[in-house]
This record gives structure tokens, C-alpha cells and sequence, in this order.
């Protein structure tokens, strides 16, 4: 099954704020977030989280990597859960503290929230009008931390880079829960499956393949959708065809257009980005993370 709502998934696992960019919570005996959406969503993420835990603040906030629609909530979450410990790599730690990044996630936030402000059912004057906060990261975590949440659940992180560097996933075996996010590639709302590798192709397959290897009956990825049941592995074999598709057409224009960047950034653009009248992320964002992609392509040695 693939769920495109907020809400309950299964048993104590919820999307709350909105399906574009939504924060996970486990509302166990002891709450966790997995993810923190749009800054300008904040409010929205909060709302939803407290009607599930009542008096029960969630413990923990797990970022698989910070890019501005996966961390923007997390300062606002951290102030008012009180107790909340940001776990996130090392790598993220070092971005956190990096002038240029925040001030491209400052920029990247506020081009999102006119999208935003025309969804339906999202109401105006509720969304934050402050700019992305920096946070402190309270824990770093890396490769084969466990977190136990309680006595029947623990949270095991995996290095999951391709995506970005600072890329983690989690998996709740206890549960077969992953939360990979863009490590496993994004199906968009019109069907097309965006291949998320932006640092290296190699390590983005590597991880699609070791998910693939992995006993999961729910992967959360990072926008839209949440697959359950078959439709898991189902999703994880077209990824990764996805991908080696994705790579070969990359290939074949960079050959025809003489290793043009830019003309094969606009060919694409005009295949995925222009031709899509659905919800997508704004263009700024979109043509960063293609351009990174292409010409991370054009520099393999292999090509």
C-alpha cells in the first residue's frame, strides 16, 4: 500500500504537518520525531504532535541529513518540547556551522513558503514568518549507533550517503520501520521516480541495495509518500532501476551536447521540472540539486 495522507500509518507511527515535507512521529511510550519539514510549517508540525501525545513530549528529533526541508522546524521544535535532544552525524554538525549553508537555507525557506501559503487546506496566517533558525545538534550519531527509545524499541542508525554526505537513515527492526528519506529516491505525485543522488551514484546504489537487503514493511521517505507491505521492496527495485536510468540518459545527452552542463541541466529540466503541473519544490532548490547531479556525473572517471 502507499499512503498519501497525514495521520496514522500503522500502529503508534503518524505523518503530521503535511505530506510535501512531513515530520514522523512514533507516539510510543516514550515519543520520537524522525525529520523536521519547513521552518514556516512549524506550527502546523507542533499541533499535529501534541494531539497525538498529549502531555508526552517527544524525547528524541532524528534528522536524516539538513537540508532546509528536512530540518527547518527543528529549532522551533527544540523550544517547545522541552527535553528535545537533535541527533544527527557528524557531518551535519559541521554544516550547522557553516556560514554559507544556513544563509542558502535562510534564502531556500523563504522561496518555499509562496507554494506553501497556496496549498489548499493550509491557512495563511498560521505559517511562520521567521526565517530558518540554526539549532544545535544535541547528540552525533554515525554507523551502528543504537538508540533504544524504550524496552521494545530501538532506533539503529545507517550510514546512507549518495544523497548527501551527511546522510543517515534509520531502522526500527523491532518494527521493520526505515526512515531513509531521499537515500531510497523520491516518487513524485505524477509517478515519475526522482533519482536523490547528489554526491556520489555509487553510494546512492550501494544504499538502495543494502535497503533491499533489509526485512522493512514501512519505508517513510522524505516527501509525499509512506509504502508499506510489498509496495516497500516493489518501490526499492524501481529506485534503483530508476537511478541506473536516470545516470544512462545523463550519460548519453553529456556525450551529445559535447559535456555541456548547462545544456543537459536544461534539457532535463524542461523533461521533469516544466512538464510537471503538480505539486514539485521550488526551482532554485530543483535546479541546484540537478545541476550538483549532472555534474557529478560528468566528472566519474567511468563515464
Amino acid at each position: 500500500m502507499i499512503l498519501s495522507r497525514t495521520g496514522l500509518v500503522v500502529q503508534g507511527l503518524y505523518v503530521t504537518g503535511f505530506t510535501w515535507s512531513p515530520v514522523y512521529l512514533l507516539a510510543g511510550r516514550n515519543p520520537v520525531l524522525f525529520e523536521a519539514g519547513f521552518s514556516c510549517m512549524a506550527r502546523f508540525y507542533q499541533q499535529d504532535i501534541s494531539e497525538i501525545t498529549g502531555e508526552r513530549n517527544p524525547g528524541y528529533l532524528f534528522l536524516t541529513h539538513v537540508h532546509y526541508d528536512h530540518c527547518g522546524a527543528a529549532s522551533y521544535l527544540k523550544s517547545v518540547f522541552p527535553g528535545l535532544k537533535i541527533c544527527a552525524s557528524e557531518r551535519a554538525n559541521k554544516i550547522m556551522h557553516s556560514t554559507n549553508a544556513l544563509q542558502l537555507m535562510v534564502s531556500l525557506s523563504k522561496n518555499a513558503v509562496p507554494l506553501i501559503a497556496a496549498l489548499p487546506g493550509i491557512n495563511e496566517d498560521e505559517l511562520m514568518t521567521k526565517p530558518f533558525e540554526p539549532f544545535d545538534i544535541d547528540i552525533i550519531i554515525r554507523e551502528e549507533t543504537t538508540i533504544c527509545i524504550d524496552n521494545d524499541t530501538c532506533v539503529e542508525v545507517l550510514l546512507t550517503p549518495g544523497h548527501t554526505r551527511d546522510m543517515l537513515s534509520y531502522y526500527i527492526p523491532e518494527r521493520k520501520i526505515l526512515f531513509a528519506t531521499e537515500s531510497g529516491g523520491c516518487l513524485a505525485r505524477n509517478g515519475h521516480i526522482v533519482s536523490e543522488f547528489l554526491v556520489d551514484y555509487d553510494a546512492y546504489v550501494t544504499s538502495l541495495n543494502r535497503f533491499l537487503d533489509l526485512d522493512i514493511t514501512v519505508f517513510c521517505q522524505g516527501h509525499h509518500f509512506v509504502f508499506t507491505g510489498s509496495s516497500v521492496k516493489d518501490f526499492f527495485t524501481a529506485s534503483l532501476r530508476a537511478a541506473k536510468s536516470f545516470k544512462g540518459h545523463v550519460d548519453e545527452l553529456l556525450d551529445r551536447e559535447g559535456g555541456s552542463i548547462e545544456r543537459v541541466v536544461d534539457i532535463i529540466k524542461s523533461e521533469e521540472y516544466d512538464s510537471n503541473p503538480l505539486l514539485k519544490q521550488p526551482e532554485k532548490a530543483y535546479l541546484l540539486n540537478l545541476w550538483t547531479q549532472v555534474a557529478r556525473l560528468a566528472q566519474r572517471p567511468s563515464r
